[in-house]
């Protein structure tokens, strides 16, 4: 079975190692026929994550690295899975050599937002939703840590890449497009229900799940603060930012 696309309702343009330190984490639910897999990279603190269907043995990959191609291919066959597409909220494949080879070796399409269609190795469509075996995605386009980020909505969780990592990836360590990024959080991903779970790209300071509730009032760039307030904040030398975004995380945390 292949993805279903839903261009019925407007959405954005997208197409189709060594594991040293690496972990993963269960989540196995079988009362509703659905596998989920956290896998962290304990070196460079990168998330990718695995969407099954028990009744079909359709899947996703969110986020794959290049470099754990091997492993996941050993879980693909332990589970007997069919891989159905690899979701990316961003890429920085210009500054990692090999990387988009790599993934091909999966035999997936690579389902991203396309900024520019020369690539050949892109299809664009139009779809604010994917499907595969039973289960719905919601694709929301969230530019801002680079201009073709997007997040995936899965049930109650949104995996959303660095988006809300501004100074954490070590590939953009600021924000591509800091007015757009405002934009996607506060008014695509705060918007959400509290409860929603927040999955990322990056651990922060170990931490690899958060809500909406949480980060809509405490996060350390976005919460307590105005636009203005951030752009300013964004264009500081990083230093001085760094040590502005530390102060108001420690205030945070002693937050009743």
């Amino acid at each position: 079975m292949h993805f279903h696309y839903s261009p019925d309702v407007a959405g954005s343009a997208i197409d189709e190692s060594s594991y040293r330190a690496f972990s993963t984490i269960d989540n196995c639910d079988l009362t509703c026929g659905m596998y989920f897999r956290i896998l962290h990279d304990e070196t460079s603190g990168a998330m990718s994550y695995l969407l099954a269907d028990l009744d079909t043995r359709d899947c996703v990959l969110l986020d794959p690295r290049g470099s754990d191609v091997p492993l996941l291919k050993a879980m693909l066959q332990e589970h007997q899975l069919h891989l159905c597409g690899l979701l990316r909220t961003h890429e920085h494949d210009a500054l990692l050599p090999g990387e988009s080879a790599a993934l091909d070796a999966l035999g997936a399409k690579r389902i991203q937002r396309v900024i520019s269609v020369d690539a050949s190795d892109k299809i664009a469509c139009e779809t604010s939703a994917l499907m595969f075996g039973n289960e719905l995605l919601r694709v929301i386009p969230t530019p801002g840590h680079t201009a073709g980020c997007v997040s995936y909505l899965w049930r109650d969780r949104l995996f959303c890449g660095d988006m809300l990592s501004v100074d954490a990836c070590p590939h953009q360590p600021r924000p591509e497009l800091p007015e757009a990024l405002w934009d996607s959080a506060t008014r695509h991903v705060f918007t959400l229900p509290g409860e929603t779970l927040l999955f990322y790209g990056h651990a922060k300071q170990g931490r690899v799940v958060s809500n909406v509730l949480e980060q809509r009032h405490w996060h350390p760039w976005f919460g307590n603060t105005t636009r203005d307030e951030f752009l300013a904040r964004v264009r500081l030398p990083r230093t001085e930012a760094n040590a502005s975004s530390m102060r108001e995380a420690t205030l945070s945390n002693h937050t009743p």
